[in-house]
């Protein structure tokens, strides 16, 4: 159908340019030079367009791209005509104009039919336009005003207006761009800046931002803005969520903390990555955490020759195996459901698995109940990590990440301590450049098992009141994503015994982020959902630090990470304190561990 409409539109194009040039007034002579003309020009057309791929392509979907090769398709054509006359006559009896005027004609008409076609397909499912100002409403559609006139917004609006299934109707655009104010997108216009969004002269329903690249400090001053309308506020995914840059509708989702952290994302070097993961053995240890089930995800990005995932939460492993089956099938994957504490059986696991990397994220993480219990918290952070880094240095794995906390930094509480000698640990292993142990320094992971965020979520569903120990507590934040990819980046820059910790930029208010929380959910703080202050618990102290006495930066040539080199332990004399240390714990004395802790992790402040 296509080729034949544009036959019909190469005859007539060819046709009207002789009428044209003679004014409507032909001799027979010209009719017989017509016919003859076209029983060759027609197929040199239809095979130039077939060249240029212009009926590959769909007309309802028909774009600048398209218009760009149709250009092209007609002009080449022209020249091959005007080429193929004046070898044949020497243009001897032939118009040239003819020829110009049918390159014309066939360019506006072809351009036409396509663009009519585009036109009748939006139509039919967006209905008309032109309504945009008014009260009413097309059924079961939601006005939407956008944020950011940017690609990413005439993207959606392209996605919105070209799919019938999607139950939005554009109403509008608010961006700071002052040459983009005043002007329309697809029928849709620009109103104003986006300060002026709750003042906007058009009813809607929703709110959606497409800035994918807005920073945290943006982020928040455009949600700050929005806020103030009462709607419901939507975004397009971060670059780093989104796959080779392309932005979809099914991506929108709610605003999130993470939009309004104000980092950039993590840079990765893709290539020295792959070069230590691709097609080695790799595992993980607390693979059904937060943190651990996202490193795994990532980790299959780069093709490993096999995955081992470890937890001893039976429905943790169960749930990421199965989330790896389905979406990693081509990768063989082993699940262990055993504890890094019995030394016994994660010899026969690293033994029968045969590791090259090992990534060793399990680790208890809720600090007021290992102040409780101490003594679990030694045996899992403390033994279970003095397990794997054995296991590896005997079974020649060729690379091992821990994965640490910054509350091992000065720590007041037991986790922190126990994290620190989890480092020592690892630090001491070193000792053959083939071998490289290091550790990963997170601050506070929003999602994560140890996080509170999904209890301040929980209390914000329940009506309140949202539990905060003070007021002026602050934190370092980061997201899963970029907890897992400083793990792998980690892995790829490790010589041994570094520390690596990503550049956080400033700590933020714990009081801060829950206000954001409470108005990202719909809702006023202290209007709709009061906060309440309960003290700090045991073990927490104000505020966190990445970095501890003694410990020296190290200049890397990526700009977001740090490395830090502590001292050098001696293994032997490292292992008989802990040895001492797992002696005390069999009393389950409180107080006694904690001391034996601050003996040996003398920075440890313990709270008696």
């Amino acid at each position: 159908m296509m080729i034949g409409c544009d036959i019909v539109i190469f005859a007539m194009a060819h046709v009207l340019a002789y009428l044209c040039r003679f004014e409507f007034v032909l001799d027979q002579s010209y009719f017989h030079q017509i016919q003859s003309t076209l029983l060759w020009l027609i197929p040199l057309k239809v095979f130039v367009f077939f060249v240029f791929g212009l009926y590959r392509g769909m007309w309802r979907y028909t774009g600048i791209r398209d218009f760009w090769n149709l250009g092209q398709a007609t002009l080449l054509s022209m020249l091959l005509a005007m080429a193929v006359v004046l070898y044949l006559y020497r243009f001897i009896g032939y118009p040239r104009a003819v020829f110009f005027m049918d390159g014309v004609f066939t360019f506006l008409v072809c351009g036409s039919l396509r663009v009519f076609i585009r036109f009748y397909y939006l139509q039919r499912n967006s209905g008309s336009p032109g309504r945009i100002f008014s009260p009413e409403r097309r059924s079961g559609k939601k006005r939407l005003l956008i944020v950011g006139a940017g690609r990413a917004g005439e993207q959606v609006l392209r996605e919105i207006q070209g799919n019938p299934d999607i139950k939005f109707e554009p109403v509008g655009f608010f961006d700071d761009d002052r040459g983009k104010q005043g002007k329309t997108i697809h029928g849709v216009p620009v109103l104003g800046s986006i300060d002026k969004i709750s003042a906007s002269p058009v009813l809607f329903d929703e709110i959606l931002i497409t800035i994918p690249a807005a920073k945290g400090n943006e982020m928040r001053r455009i949600v700050d803005l929005c806020e103030k309308t009462g709607k419901r506020i939507r975004t397009v995914p971060g670059i780093g969520e989104l796959i080779a840059g392309s932005v979809s509708v099914k991506e929108i989702r709610d605003v999130t903390l993470g939009d309004l952290l104000g980092r950039e994302e993590v840079h990765l070097e893709e290539e020295k990555i792959r070069e230590y993961l691709k097609d080695k053995r790799v595992m993980v240890t607390g693979a059904g955490g937060s943190i651990g089930s996202e490193l795994v995800r990532q980790v299959c990005r780069y093709q490993p020759e096999a995955v081992a995932i470890l937890d001893f939460s039976e429905y943790n492993l169960f749930r990421v195996e199965m989330e790896c089956r389905q979406k990693f099938g081509f990768i063989a994957i082993s699940s262990y459901l055993t504890d890094i504490r019995r030394k016994k059986i994660m010899t026969q696991v690293v033994g029968e698995f045969k590791p090259d990397v090992i990534f060793h994220a399990a680790a208890y993480k809720h600090v007021p109940i290992q102040e409780t219990y101490p003594w679990e918290a030694v045996r899992n952070n403390v033994l279970g990590t003095r397990n794997m880094v054995e296991l590896a240095r005997e079974h020649n794995v060729k690379r091992f990440v821990m994965v640490s906390t910054d509350k091992a930094v000065r720590p007041t509480n037991v986790m922190g301590a126990t994290k620190r000698l989890a480092e020592m640990l690892t630090i001491s292993m070193n000792g053959s450049a083939d071998q490289p142990f290091m550790a990963v320094r997170f601050g506070n992971v929003i999602g994560s098992s140890g996080s509170a965020f999904p209890l301040f979520q929980e209390q914000i569903a329940r009506g309140g009141p949202v539990t905060v120990t003070h007021p002026e507590i602050t934190r370092f934040f980061m997201t899963i994503p970029e907890a897992a990819q400083l793990i792998l980046q980690a892995g790829a820059m490790g010589t041994g015994g570094e520390i690596f910790i990503l550049d956080m930029g400033k700590p933020i208010k714990i009081l801060d982020m829950v206000n954001d929380l409470i108005r990202l959910s719909g809702f006023e703080p202290g209007r709709d959902i009061p906060i309440q202050f309960i003290g700090l618990r045991p073990g927490e102290k104000l505020y966190e630090e990445l970095i501890t006495e003694g410990e020296g930066i190290v200049p890397t040539h990526h700009k977001q990470i740090l490395v830090l080199r502590g001292n050098s332990y001696k293994a032997r004399k490292l292992y008989a304190q802990i040895e001492d240390l797992l002696d005390v714990t069999k009393t389950y004395d409180a107080v006694a561990l904690k001391k034996k802790l601050h003996e040996l992790v003398p920075e440890y402040t313990p709270q008696l």
